[in-house]
């Protein structure tokens, strides 16, 4: 069973990601909806011992993917809202895996700093054409993306296992997709990013489909 849901969560993000490369908003609408449904439904029949918290992470990330397809900042604020607890949930996941006494710290920390840069570069290009009171909302979600995979590094530097790795490259595609989503919403020069949707929605679905399959392995 958790093969049939894993083929429909590949053929949904392959006939999504070529409308995105099409930049057809429409159509790119009628298959979002099925994409994390595709993914839980894979974790649910893949899993002997579920857990609840990543259950509940992919299910904001489900409702954050759904509030994200009308447009208006009101929209992308109330998706960015329930994005944010999913990150807060992934964390929650994280941190029972994680031996803080045998975290890298040398690592942790430097890397850590860098996401919050990044988060921050991104928020400083895009200050021109976002409304001023979405600012520091956007910057906060950013940090608690951060905060997110620094948490997951935490995991990888402890562990150091295969699943951890997997995780942790699924928190880093998922920072890429958001910070690229940002810049493809309210940069000035939207077409510096490649193929604008297509590569926040490969970035975020890899993630995403990541994130789960390293949890897999650990838990």
């Amino acid at each position: 069973m958790k093969y049939l849901f894993l083929a429909l969560f590949i053929a949904a993000s392959a006939v999504h990601l070529y409308h995105s490369w099409k930049d057809d908003s429409k159509k790119r609408a009628w298959t979002k909806p099925i994409l994390l449904l595709a993914l839980i439904g894979y974790y649910l029949t893949a899993m002997d011992s579920l857990s609840l918290l990543l259950l509940l992470a992919l299910a904001t990330s489900w409702l954050g993917d759904v509030l994200l397809i009308p447009k208006g900042n009101v929209w992308f604020t109330l998706g960015g809202i329930s994005f944010l607890f999913s990150h807060f949930l992934f964390i929650s996941v994280y941190i029972p895996q994680i031996d803080f006494g045998s975290v890298i710290w040398w690592i942790v920390i430097p890397v850590a700093i860098a996401y919050y840069a990044v988060a921050f570069r991104v928020i400083f290009a895009v200050r021109k054409n976002t409304p001023k009171p979405m600012l520091a909302p956007m910057y906060l979600y950013l940090l608690a993306n951060s905060t997110m995979n620094a948490f997951a590094l935490m995991q990888l530097t402890s562990l150091r296992s295969a699943g951890a790795c997997v995780a942790y490259i699924g928190a880093l595609l998922f920072f890429v997709s958001d910070c690229t989503l940002f810049l493809v919403r309210y940069h000035k020069k939207k077409d510096l990013i490649f193929k604008r949707h297509f590569t926040v929605m490969l970035t975020y679905l890899a993630g995403e489909f990541m994130i789960v399959q390293g949890m897999l392995m650990l838990l």
